[in-house]
């Protein structure tokens, strides 16, 4: 074997040589790219090739799920890229000089991270953005990461996940657009765009990485990493539709996922990655797997061994190797065994090579040293994530107008969150820092200068120490209203953080049911990166505040919505059950086979606490009647549908209007509603805004089969706007 590779390598030294007299057209930034890949490709060994498509580290390791299995090989300059975990950019440009003057070639590294809602300015998480129902906002946060991550040094994000999620256990869910597959396509073309914008070798931007391809939110029973039973008909109906619009968005990169589809784990599926995603969408970006998914195959039992596991991964689609050293360690060894041809390893190269040069990282190898004022936590950049927290936070309870809180005089501030900062970050907080987060008690006291503030923390997270409850009670007794702050930590969502119920633990429950019992108000706002059960605390408050995860803005949109300086406007993305036992519960289930009761829980009700799509306002809307400008349609027709929308309160607010269609009948049996357009905009006080949705009946009416084949039946399609129903004919 080591005889054969010296062979190679020398041939491929001979080559090189031969061509020495030759233009290196790979270096000539005039040639085309493709010119370019194809003549840096035929000049490499198949060393050089093995390691362009592997993955490490470089850096000190900020993911606790991944402590092990770090650089199981030696950190070689001829590496195609590394999970850049320092925020020194002298790290990254010492190590990209190596790669760039210490090997035969030269070629630059490309240096990934995990930048899921922003790399030091923190966003709201995932799921609280879609509560927003407005793209262009996380646009604009993504573009912010962008800018921040390339700046610092990265040039590639594993952002967005896009995995449609319905079942709050699986802690991954905060990562997402939650239930929802139309929603998480919307936001997951609105976050390529923020992070890759119109030219990937802009300073500001950066390749986005789809993750994770695919079925990974469909984990049996919300457990981490664990088989997914998936039909080809879901896969194309939920699972995929998101993936669809972001490569077709110009995604340069997916990640391949931990779960087994059906018995094929989608890291060794050639189905998905080869048929779906090569042959029929014509994506020619990379899949880099994720952390030592190639060899945990064998965990699987796909592989019996990494040098099989190796082969499959690669074979099934899995252009580059992340962390665990699979590739670099059994390729050659394939080739030489001929179960591998290197034909395979050239298209995997192919694809890499083709998103440097896309990066311009053949031209601009190195990131400028620029002081940190200049190019993190920006006032902009500062504002932009505020600005998305006010338009995420949902309110889900407001009995007899308590909220806003004006003129009121005595706050009782009490819970385990108040005076946080790290938990308010969320899970997958980038470089964010605990001293960049406005506490809620900070902003509290900022945002109510004439009120008095009193403060007891309560209880911890979890845990039994119930000794500060009486001084909860206190400052409850002595107020005129009480914000209760309760929620979950950071590390209680995100990656391998199922947990096998939704609600809150005993102790915030038990401290919620003690302060009410003073007979004080209780408005609770509540911290979090899922959906939870509330149905055994909601009798105990007045008002309830989902103001998720914000970021590093922390406390000061909560403020800002408690005084009402910000009207909210979000609206859910993802159904709260009444009980962990509905899970999973989600809007746009199909029809039983028999209506009424029958089939249902018997010891619980059918109907969520919270369903997708709400969220109350301090304002309130009047809808007029929905309209579509004809009764009957073409299969391939046009149609425009209206509704006007009045605010007839006195505060303006932003109102979401959610366009739905069913059809009642279909050899392919649909769900009850299809989201299928939504729009938000402001409306002043006494204005009406007439909503439009102009209807492309073939695409917007229409469904797919098991095999992603478009079609729609002739029949009727209802069209619905809230409670509201228009039939419209298709013939």
């Amino acid at each position: 074997m080591k005889k054969l590779f010296l062979i190679t390598a020398f041939i491929g030294g001979l080559l090189c040589a031969c061509n020495s007299g030759d233009k290196l057209v790979y270096k000539d930034a005039s040639a085309s790219i493709e010119d370019r890949v194809e003549d840096l490709l035929s000049r490499m060994t198949l060393e050089e090739k093995i390691y362009q498509i592997s993955q490490q580290c470089l850096g000190e390791n900020d993911n606790i799920n991944n402590n092990e299995g770090m650089n199981p090989v030696p950190l070689n300059p001829m590496i195609g890229s590394v999970i850049f975990m320092s925020e020194d950019i002298k790290v990254r440009n010492e190590f990209q000089k190596k790669a760039i003057e210490e090997t035969r070639l030269g070629i630059p590294v490309i240096y990934g991270y995990d930048v899921i809602h922003g790399y030091r300015t923190i966003y709201p998480i995932p799921l609280a953005m879609a509560c927003s129902w407005d793209p262009s906002m996380l646009e604009a946060c993504t573009a912010v990461a962008a800018q921040e991550a390339r700046q610092a040094g990265v040039d590639w994000v594993f952002a967005p996940m896009i995995d449609v999620a319905r079942d709050a256990r699986w802690g991954r869910i905060a990562e997402g657009s939650g239930e929802d597959p139309y929603t998480a396509a919307q936001f997951a073309v609105a976050a390529v765009k923020g992070f890759q914008g119109d030219n990937l070798t802009s300073d500001k931007k950066v390749a986005s990485c789809l993750k994770h391809f695919v079925g990974y939110g469909a984990s049996e029973a919300g457990r981490d990493y664990v088989y997914s039973e998936i039909s080809d008909q879901s896969l194309w109906d939920t699972y995929l539709p998101p993936y669809e619009a972001a490569v077709k968005a110009g995604a340069q990169t997916l990640m391949s996922a931990f779960n087994d589809i059906s018995g094929v784990p989608a890291s060794a599926n050639s189905y998905t990655m080869n048929t779906i995603l090569r042959d029929m969408w014509k994506f020619d970006g990379f899949i880099v797997s994720d952390w030592g998914a190639v060899e945990q195959l064998i965990n699987q039992g796909n592989a019996a061994n990494p040098a099989e596991a190796a082969l499959n991964a690669l074979t099934a689609g899995v252009d580059m190797d992340m962390t665990d050293g699979v590739y670099i360690k059994n390729m050659e060894q394939l080739v030489a065994d001929g179960k591998l041809d290197v034909k395979v390893i050239d298209e995997a190269v192919r694809r890499v090579l083709r998103v440097k040069f896309r990066l311009g990282l053949f031209e601009n190898p190195y990131t400028p040293d620029v002081q940190e004022n200049e190019r993190i936590l920006l006032a902009s950049s500062k504002e932009t994530a505020e600005k998305a927290a006010e338009e995420t936070m949902v309110l889900l309870k407001n009995n007899n107008s308590i909220l806003p809180l004006e003129g009121v005089k005595r706050i009782g501030l009490i819970g385990p969150m108040v005076k946080n900062q790290h938990d308010l970050l969320g899970s997958w907080l980038g470089h964010g820092h605990d001293e960049d987060v406005t506490t809620i008690m900070d902003a509290m006291t900022a945002e109510f200068p004439d009120a008095f503030i009193n403060y007891a923390q309560g209880c911890d997270f979890d845990g039994e120490d119930k000794s500060g409850f009486n001084d909860a009670v206190r400052v409850a007794n002595a107020s005129d209203v009480v914000v209760l702050c309760l929620g979950e930590k950071q590390a209680w969502s995100g990656e391998n953080a199922s947990r096998s119920t939704i609600l809150l633990p005993q102790i915030q429950r038990d401290l919620l049911e003690t302060v009410a019992k003073t007979g004080k108000p209780v408005v609770l706002v509540l911290n979090n990166g899922r959906p939870l059960e509330l149905s055994g605390m909601e009798p105990h408050t007045a008002a309830i505040l989902e103001a998720w995860q914000p970021g590093i803005s922390g406390g000061t949109p909560i403020a800002k919505v408690l005084n009402g300086k910000v009207n909210p406007s979000g609206k859910l993305c993802a159904t709260f059950p009444y009980t962990s036992g509905q899970i999973p519960i989600y809007y746009n289930r199909r029809n039983p086979a028999r209506k009424g009761t029958q089939g249902f829980y018997q010891d619980v009700t059918v109907e969520p606490m919270y369903p997708f799509g709400y969220g109350l306002s301090y304002t309130t809307y009047k809808y007029g009647t929905l309209k579509v400008s004809a009764e009957k349609v073409a299969v391939d027709g046009k149609l425009k549908a209206e509704i006007s929308v009045t605010n007839m309160g006195k505060r303006a607010g932003k109102e979401t209007v959610h366009w739905y269609i069913t059809d009642p009948a279909c050899s392919i049996t649909r769900p009850m509603k299809e989201l299928r357009y939504f729009e938000k905009a402001e409306i002043q006080p006494g204005e009406t805004k007439v909503f439009t949705w102009d209807i492309d009946v073939a695409k917007d009416f229409s469904y797919v089969d098991a095999e992603g084949t478009r079609f729609l039946e002739a029949g009727d399609i209802l069209v619905r706007v809230g409670d509201q129903t228009v039939k419209v004919v298709v013939e």
